[in-house]
């Protein structure tokens, strides 16, 4: 059987008794980093007795294959990541996939997650939440991905690098409103964890003077707007051509404005003109 396994964040009392368990009678463990496998081990006072494989991004491929076979012959395969839960923005997913593709068994060992502990302690809703994962590293990139979230009613969770928190924070605050409320969680249940809560704005001047470890962001969901008035944006789109702008140009401008589909205005558009 495949066993996901849950690590603890920072505080190594928040392994499971299963996860210790686990530790001590796997056949096989794989470990997105085997050096901090065993120092956790040994700060749970657990020795291994299965082979440690190294499971991270670049050989996670490469692994599948001898780690289906040990399945196949009946060993207890032990998967588990730096921190949280394997497959969630981290290694694990593609051999998951092969599992159920060939019917064999998966369990999982529930446990510590950034993304839900985060959350909880953000103090905004989360009755409704998505997960984006890591936040695109180019600006373009970024900017076109926080606009699909200007209209998400959700509560938004993702990650983030220190070295981007910054820029990130600045761009949301660009695109979303400087006004969109957020909380900047880093170094979870670690000695110096902190949680920042407060409009985009001020977390973004307070990041300008940088931010260390490991982060978690929640981005509110956005407000309910009152039904966009089209006939009020095609008047805006008419004004715009009359002195001089091209139909196509004025549509796009007034649509990533205002929210609204741009096909939508622009046939609409189409239609007052004639």
């Amino acid at each position: 059987m495949l066993v996901l396994a849950a690590t603890p964040l920072g505080d190594s009392r928040d392994a499971s008794p299963r996860l210790v368990d686990a530790l001590g009678t796997a056949d096989v463990i794989a470990a997105e980093d085997t050096r901090r496998l065993r120092a956790l081990a040994a700060a749970l006072g657990v020795r291994p007795s299965g082979r440690i494989v190294s499971f991270y991004d670049a050989v996670e491929v490469s692994r599948i294959g001898g780690l289906l076979d040990a399945l196949r012959a009946g060993r207890t395969v032990l998967l588990v990541t730096d921190a949280g839960m394997p497959s969630v923005s981290d290694p694990g997913y593609r051999l998951v996939s092969a599992c159920v593709a060939e019917d064999l068994p998966v369990t999982c060992l529930p446990g510590p997650s950034a993304v839900t502990t985060a959350l909880a302690l953000s103090g905004l809703p989360c009755e409704r939440f998505c997960f984006e994962g890591f936040a695109p590293r180019k600006p373009g990139e970024r900017r076109r991905w926080l606009s699909t979230l200007a209209t998400e009613p959700r509560t938004a969770v993702f990650f983030e690098s220190p070295h981007r928190i910054a820029a990130t924070l600045t761009d949301a605050a660009e695109v979303l409103g400087a006004g969109r409320r957020a909380a900047v969680c880093r170094e979870l249940t670690k000695p110096y964890e902190e949680v920042r809560r407060g409009p985009l704005g001020e977390l973004a001047e307070w990041a300008a003077a940088g931010v260390r470890g490991e982060i978690t962001v929640v981005l509110a969901g956005a407000e309910p707007t009152a039904p966009l008035d089209v006939a009020a944006l095609v008047e805006q789109v008419l004004e715009r051509t009359a002195g001089g702008a091209r139909l196509k140009d004025a549509v796009t401008e007034v649509a990533e404005r205002s929210g609204v589909s741009r096909k939508a205005l622009y046939d609409a558009a189409v239609t007052a003109r004639r």
